[in-house]
């Protein structure tokens, strides 16, 4: 009956048996009776396709789409149409992780390019050929830092870390013995005094992080970071908005040794949170201590150009508990995509979009402070997001933007908003229209 079980009833009595009970429904005894559904599913009878897709239209119609001014790590940039087309192209949608370079030499050389454009836009030196997304990047660049730093386990997190990569830290950390130290704010970014005494009173640091732009949108001046962290031979992590590298000062030039983050702002759909890309880009000095995959380039016995994954001595598949990580099994298939899209973009394109969102966000900033109601919560630059205080009650200036059709970030004190190359000038005048009622 259940043809794709592959165990059979032998199989399950031996498993049973190896953890001590004698059926299937003992394993749910801790569940209350109470909260067990005892019903039918209510799943349709067997449809033809033109049902199926007339339910699914349905279905899709009840979700309120809203015009997006939320950010806060996830951004509404625009994709252009011809890049969904290319990935639903078989040899890219199926393509498996490229152990033999013999036949995977298309895979193989996209994920050079990414690599090579992922260097070029962050100032590092080496890039791998992606993470699963942001977050897990900024885990695994915490536990590369301490990797590094052999017998250090302290790392010291900015406090204007998002707060959705501050609980990915926390969960790595509690399983690794590593410590996270918070780094206080001052008027709204990473206090630099107060890092100097923590480098020199707290043994063991062996990783300093921060974001660029924080969690607030601050553009932050990381001058002098990595100098003290070197002092202290602690590597400097920086965690950056993708989008944003293509005006801002880089994390070469700010002399970082790790560079992750994000890559959705290049033109990755928010799509119901994912799936996204993460990056991350090092020093040379510790190539072999990233995790993941590094495709470099070689010549074949013909002297013809040719692609192979380097340095796999790292990996769970060569040698499993000494590997860097185990995340090495990402298909690249979003990095493809961020790799169309740089293609597309060109250096131009990238500045150009940069430089839009930073336009509309100055632009409604300036809107909104002629109403009188909004304040900024800490008087900083900042690039296309920023934080403000409301003169009157938060939550319903909120869900009155929801019932007009816009998406903000409501945040403890005020609200977040984001504005991105997407957003028209209508859209922001209808959006200050209802915040000044």
């Amino acid at each position: 009956m259940f043809k794709y079980f592959p165990h059979t009833q032998d199989d399950l009595q031996a498993m049973l048996a190896t953890v001590g009970i004698d059926s299937v429904d003992a394993l749910y005894a801790q569940i209350p009776e109470s909260i067990r559904f005892r019903g039918d599913y209510k799943l349709p009878s067997e449809m033809s396709e033109m049902e199926v897709r007339d339910l699914f239209a349905k279905l899709g119609s009840q979700n309120e789409q809203l015009t997006c001014f939320a950010g806060m790590g996830v951004y509404d940039h625009y994709t252009p149409s011809v890049i969904p087309q290319l990935l639903q192209r078989s040899e890219f949608l199926t393509s498996y992780t490229p152990y033999q370079a013999e036949i995977s030499q298309g895979t193989l050389h996209y994920i050079f390019e990414y690599q090579s454009m992922m260097t070029e836009l962050t100032g590092m030196d080496i890039s791998n050929a992606s993470m699963y997304d942001g977050t897990t990047a900024a885990a695994e660049a915490m536990m590369m830092a301490v990797a590094a730093g052999k017998k250090q386990n302290k790392v010291l997190v900015s406090e204007a870390l998002n707060p959705k990569t501050r609980q990915v830290l926390d969960t790595y950390a509690l399983h690794h013995g590593i410590e996270l130290v918070t780094i206080p704010l001052k008027d709204g970014v990473t206090d630099l005094s107060t890092l100097n005494s923590q480098l020199s009173t707290i043994d063991g640091v062996a990783g300093v992080m921060v974001q660029q732009p924080n969690v607030f949108g601050v553009v932050e001046d990381f001058t002098g970071f990595a100098e003290a962290c070197h002092e202290q031979k602690a590597l400097f992590i920086m965690d950056c908005v993708a989008a944003d590298l293509a005006v801002l000062k880089t994390p070469g030039e700010w002399d970082a040794d790790i560079a992750v983050g994000d890559g959705q702002s290049l033109g990755i759909p928010m799509q119901f949170g994912g799936p996204y890309v993460g990056y991350m880009c090092c020093t040379e000095k510790l190539i072999r201590k990233m995790p993941g995959r590094i495709v470099g380039m070689t010549k074949d016995n013909r002297e013809q150009r040719a692609f192979v994954l380097t340095l796999q001595a790292r990996e769970q598949h060569i040698r499993r508990q000494k590997a860097t990580s185990n995340i090495c099994s990402n298909q690249s298939l979003m990095a493809l995509f961020v790799t169309i899209y740089c293609s597309l973009m060109g250096k131009q394109g990238l500045k150009e979009a940069a430089q839009l969102s930073y336009a509309g966000a100055h632009y409604l900033w300036d809107e909104l402070k002629k109403t009188g109601r909004f304040q900024l919560v800490y008087d900083q630059p900042f690039f296309n997001e920023f934080y403000v205080k409301y003169d009157g009650d938060v939550d319903t200036l909120c869900q009155r933007f929801i019932e007009a059709g816009f998406l903000v970030v409501r945040m403890e004190d005020g609200i977040l908003f984001a504005v991105t190359e997407k957003r028209t000038k209508e859209e922001i005048d209808n959006l200050v229209k209802i915040a000044a009622l």
